[in-house]
């Protein structure tokens, strides 16, 4: 039986990375242009398919958003919509990351598109028939946002197989531009349809379009990963391990807790835009939904501005400077929007926050992808998706509540102090100052081999000899060694201590079955081996650490 404690010789890949953006002085590198990833067709063809799956949604949120202001007079159901379209993303990010992961991307990534086609047909079905009421609306505008829930994670997760990673953080970017270039495309296409054929024919055009993006999916030949020898995960496993993925990861926190904090905030603009549309009805240029249109595609274009300077802007700034001075930026524009006297001054208060929320949201992206090795990538980019849902329906219900108490100016003005309070209460609780490692997969560990594995738990117990002298340190290096099995899959954890011999500790790992505990080789990465050459730089004899394995009885 192969022995995966046995020193190997340092591995050049058990390097530590520096974040995109932020490039030591010694080594200065060139930032890549923000359009560069387009000259790879795969990802040209996905970023396409993106866009217009964007334009859909917007498409679907616009009408559905105008469409309750002519059902209902309340502030709570208008924002509700809001609610109800990023809900799913919350509720179901998880088991969709999940089986993102497991399963064939490429046809889970089709599924999703022909899913929000018969959502668009049902929403025709329900306004041919003349059936629509508030709470259907809300129903449908729900089942639309599965849909999303269902897409996001599997894209987010694709997009390091097509691209190299040096081309990631303007991958992101681009993914950025796609969604802010449907909030123009979307609602200036929802608004005059309308305008001139009615409500009814925006969803027609939305699962019209629907179907086209999945056609051209069906084009896409992806080379399919290696199938591994050990199966699939089974579904309920997959969402522990990425469960416990993201609670061992201190970036991952930390990103987490960040997106929930600036989507709170910035939500309210959006969640309220139908309300404050009104507002200027009339005293402008243009009336009705044009005003509407006009304030959302404004946003759109100051996120497609904050792109094309994206690579100057991390170069200028850090990760966690441009999240507090994107959080800044956001907070004045919401400020600004509340108190505008006229619709042109409204109009660049919404610019500048399409660009503060395009440039946050890319820091907050890059830095998740950066923290994921790939065979937990969507899971976890499923979690930070949630984490933004989470917020902005949160937000949405709050700030939609508050409007209808005080005033939709007042409402704007409480979420930019509410949500600045909350992203500096959040950096210093939540530091986020840790070297990036290289999550890249190894080799180098070779697993056991067994001829007649048994059902039920594993557990491995390693054996280390150490200088008591060195006792302290090589408890809190250990602990590092606990977050690293249990971001693989362990089960549990433990640090033993003989009583008989103070030099003497064992390493306790627990799997839940002989499969998860192979599983866990596949999953090392070159961070983990640059661990363990550490942990093995304690340990006083000749002979590597010895490994013994039990099957759990009973």
């Amino acid at each position: 039986m192969s022995d995966p404690h046995a020193p190997i010789s340092p591995s050049p890949s058990g390097r530590l990375l520096e974040e995109p953006g932020v490039t030591p002085a010694a080594q200065p590198t060139k930032t890549a242009s923000t359009w560069a990833p387009l000259r790879t067709p795969t990802f040209r063809l996905l970023w396409s398919v993106t866009l217009v799956a964007n334009i859909c949604v917007w498409m679907n949120d616009v009408a559905a958003a105008w469409m309750m202001t002519s059902l209902t007079t309340s502030p709570v159901l208008v924002a509700l919509v809001q609610t109800a379209s990023t809900l799913p993303v919350f509720l179901l990010g998880l088991p969709s990351g999940a089986l993102a992961d497991i399963l064939d991307r490429r046809r889970y990534f089709i599924f999703t598109q022909f899913w929000v086609a018969v959502v668009a047909l049902l929403l025709c079905a329900a306004l041919a028939l003349d059936v629509m009421s508030a709470p259907l609306l809300l129903a449908l505008t729900f089942a639309n946002g599965i849909g999303m829930a269902m897409r996001w994670p599997v894209f987010s997760a694709l997009m390091p197989e097509v691209v190299s990673k040096p081309l990631l953080p303007s991958a992101m970017a681009l993914s950025g531009v796609a969604m802010n270039a449907s909030r123009i495309v979307g609602p200036l296409v929802a608004g005059a349809i309308i305008a001139s054929a009615g409500t009814l024919w925006v969803f027609v055009l939305n699962a019209l379009l629907s179907v086209v993006a999945g056609l051209i999916l069906l084009r896409w030949q992806r080379t399919p990963p290696t199938t591994s020898p050990l199966g699939r995960e089974r579904l309920p496993s997959a969402m522990r391990v990425g469960l416990q993925f993201i609670k061992e990861s201190p970036r991952m926190r930390a990103v987490i807790a960040r997106t929930v904090a600036f989507f709170f905030m910035s939500t309210a603009i959006l969640a309220l835009l139908p309300l404050t549309a009104k507002r200027f009805d009339g005293i402008g240029f243009i009336s009705g939904a044009g005003v509407f249109t006009v304030l959302l595609a404004s946003m759109g274009t100051g996120a497609i501005i904050g792109a094309a300077f994206l690579p100057r802007i991390r170069q200028a700034l850090a990760g966690e400077a441009l999240v507090l001075t994107g959080s800044c930026l956001q907070a004045s524009a919401t400020v600004g929007v509340a108190l505008a006297p006229n619709l042109p001054l409204a109009i660049f208060c919404m610019m500048v926050a399409g660009l503060s929320l395009l440039s946050t949201a890319n820091a907050l992206a890059v830095k998740a992808q950066m923290a994921l090795p790939n065979w937990v990538r969507a899971r976890g980019m499923a979690a930070y998706q949630m984490s933004i849902m989470g917020g902005t329906a949160l937000g949405a219900a709050l700030w939609g509540k508050v409007a209808s108490l005080t005033s939709v100016p007042t409402s704007l003005m409480a979420a930019a102090a509410t949500g600045m309070l909350c992203m500096l209460t959040v950096q210093r609780v939540f530091t986020d100052r840790q070297v990036l490692e290289d999550l890249s997969p190894s080799q180098a560990w070779t697993p056991p081999r067994h001829s007649q594995p048994e059902d039920g738990r594993v557990v491995v117990h390693i054996e280390f000899i150490i200088n008591p002298a060195k006792a302290k340190r090589f408890r809190t290096l250990m602990q590092a060694s606990r977050s690293s099995r249990l971001r693989q899959g362990a089960l549990q954890w433990r640090l033993l201590h003989s009583m008989e011999r103070p030099e003497r500790y064992v390493e306790e790992i627990v799997d839940t079955s002989w499969v998860e505990h192979l599983r866990r080789f596949d999953r090392v990465t070159a961070a983990d081996v640059a661990l363990r050459e550490r942990k093995l730089s304690f340990h006083v004899l000749d002979a590597p650490p010895r490994v013994t394995r039990y099957f759990e009885s009973g």
